[in-house]
């Protein structure tokens, strides 16, 4: 674990409902706020097992009210829907920055499987 990416900045954007991490791998990752609650490592989105996902609707308005680290390890969003449970490990965010592109497209397929419609936000 300590050779896993870490942190050298950490900027909450309010106004765009962003998150932006720089790593000392030297890249920077921006999640926005859908993102990371939809993606959330809590049991809540994750479940207790594999299998056990739950797939998160209307989340696309929600904000992040404020973060919190958590020892040398981790942050704790606090989302504007009240949900604070979710864990973010340093390996978590950077993995979710990676990885950004498929998971995002997995989730907006599960969102139309299961019939949802996106709000359009742009409106």
């Amino acid at each position: 674990m300590s050779d896993s990416p870490k942190p050298t900045e950490i900027k909450l954007h309010k106004k765009s409902a962003t998150l932006e991490i720089g790593f000392d791998t030297g890249e920077s990752f921006t999640y926005s706020a859908e993102y990371l609650r939809t993606h959330s490592p809590s049991a809540e989105v994750q479940g207790h097992g594999p299998g056990e996902e739950v797939l998160q609707l209307g989340k696309e308005d929600v904000t992040i009210e404020k973060i919190e680290m958590v020892g040398n390890y981790a942050l704790c969003p606090t989302f504007d829907d009240n949900h604070d449970s979710g864990l973010f490990a340093w390996d978590t965010l950077y993995d979710l920055g990676k990885n950004y592109e498929s998971n995002w497209k997995r989730y907006l397929a599960r969102l139309e499987e299961a019939g949802y419609q996106r709000k359009d936000l742009s409106k």
